[in-house]
């Protein structure tokens, strides 16, 4: 009969994980508030419609990306 041990060690020295999670927790809170931006959420109503939708009511996906963003946007 063979028995199998396994044994975990646990370094008590330099972690990349521990110096790179305070850099994630800021990036995930920073995606966090540009999603919760009104702009972010007309975005995505926007893109929930379909061009046949958007034509219906006589607008274009690209004039509705311009009106929401303002100035900000480039396409």
């Amino acid at each position: 009969m063979a028995t199998i041990a396994s044994i975990e060690h646990k370094s008590a020295g330099f972690s990349a994980a521990g110096l790179l999670s305070p850099l994630r927790a800021i990036g995930r809170f920073m995606v966090m508030m540009a999603e919760a931006s009104p702009q972010m959420r007309a975005l995505n109503r926007l893109s929930q419609l379909s061009d046949e939708d958007l034509a219906v009511r006589g607008l274009t996906r690209e004039g509705e990306v311009r009106r929401i963003l303002g100035g900000a946007s480039v396409l």
